[in-house]
């Protein structure tokens, strides 16, 4: 029973209602829920489909792509190196990819994307993991750099080729200057490989998922496990439905990018948000001292997102919100006009997926599902009211 983890079970329910309303209605083909305590779990639900075709349902097993899940791992990943002395934060990535020191700053909209000017400094390895390089996600309905990096990584087998591609395309501003959210963790992931020697894949296998247990985590699915791969969907007015491209993750997978490409199960993000509540800590030891980790929770922005340029991101405000190295921290729930607590740091997936770690309330929440994209509704928010109205101890 939750009541000794300070949940109220009748209040609990309410979740329950809500993942079964979107479900019934129309909204979701399937998700599921759960949420910890004190490294106790205090609630796990999961309803409707996985797969609404072949009407598979969602069960503990379920395999999601996470999408920018992959984020925080690729963040954390690099700080492992960065404890090893591999670099320092506020060194020049071209130190170790040379082509990003040659890189130019496009002048913006009204402007040819050859019409640029030089960078007044170079992209740091901070920058990256703070989206502060000028590097940014394509976008179909975005500005002409927007529209033309959408094909960096066409045709690319490895991020090597991806990001020689993507040096090809001028900054969208100059290092530091604002947040804005896009391909820097791809670039960090790549970074990881020619420092480490290793791929990406790797890498998160010997330094991360075997260490904590996450089996089923990885950037492909083998071919017997590709039954529990929940079937990805897209937003339609009133609806959703089944996604033309459905990246079915199979081996082999080359193109690992460390801003978008994994996938996971209930139960192996579960042992991740475990960790990162422990401040980096796990059964066999810690894959970062609780110094490092505390830096890597911390805001790095001096104030919040819309002061640093991204008001609105996804299906929210970012008004006292901030960010760290690799995820969003709150800093302060009023300004945010959201339950919450302070130093509290969570990120999502572009198929609505989404995580949070609250260190006050030693309690991590976690949301699976498969709807793209993320802002087709206010999943995230509706959970995390209903997820803190059930808190009563």
């Amino acid at each position: 029973m939750p009541a000794h983890l300070g949940f109220d079970a009748t209040r609990l329910t309410r979740i329950s209602d809500w993942m079964q309303a979107h479900v019934t209605e129309g909204r979701l083909a399937g998700l599921a829920v759960q949420i910890s305590r004190r490294g106790e779990v205090a609630f796990s639900e999961h309803r409707g489909l996985q797969d609404v075709e072949n009407a598979t349902p969602v069960t503990p097993d379920t395999l999601w792509r996470i999408y920018s899940m992959t984020k925080p791992v690729t963040s954390l990943a690099a700080l492992m190196l960065y404890e090893e002395g591999a670099f320092q934060l506020d060194q020049p990535v071209a130190d170790f990819i040379p082509a990003l020191g040659a890189l130019r700053v496009w002048k913006g909209e009204g402007h040819a994307l050859d019409d640029t000017e030089p960078l007044k400094r170079s992209i740091t390895i901070h920058d990256l993991m703070t989206h502060q390089s000028g590097l940014v996600y394509d976008g179909a309905d975005g500005n002409a750099l927007e529209r033309a990096v959408a094909d960096y990584d066409q045709n690319a087998t490895t991020m090597a080729d991806a990001v020689a591609k993507l040096t090809q395309y001028p900054l969208a501003f100059q290092p530091g200057a604002r947040w804005f959210y896009g391909l820097s963790t791809d670039v960090l992931g790549h970074l990881i490989e020619v420092i480490s020697g290793m791929t990406l894949g790797a890498f998160f296998k010997s330094r991360v998922f075997d260490p904590l247990g996450m089996a089923d985590t990885g950037f492909e699915v083998p071919v017997d496990q590709a039954h529990r791969l929940a079937t990805l969907y897209e937003y339609t007015q009133g609806g959703f439905a089944k996604m033309a491209d459905q990246n079915p993750c199979t081996p082999p997978v080359t193109l690992e990018r460390g801003g978008a490409g994994l996938v996971s199960s209930m139960a192996d993000y579960q042992r991740f948000a475990d960790m990162l509540l422990r401040r980096g800590a796990f059964a066999g030891g810690h894959l970062l001292a609780r110094k490092t980790f505390d830096l890597m929770v911390a805001n790095h922005m001096g104030g919040d997102l819309a002061s640093r340029g991204q008001a609105h991101f996804s299906e929210t405000t970012m008004e006292g919100i901030g960010f760290s190295l690799g995820f969003s921290v709150m800093l302060d729930p009023s300004r945010a006009k959201i339950i919450g607590s302070p130093g509290e740091f969570a990120w999502g997936g572009w198929a609505s997926t989404a995580f949070w770690v609250d260190p006050v309330e030693e309690m991590t929440v976690i949301l699976m599902t498969q709807l793209a994209p993320s802002s087709a509704y206010t999943l995230r928010r509706d959970l995390r009211v209903l997820s803190y109205q059930a808190l009563v101890g």
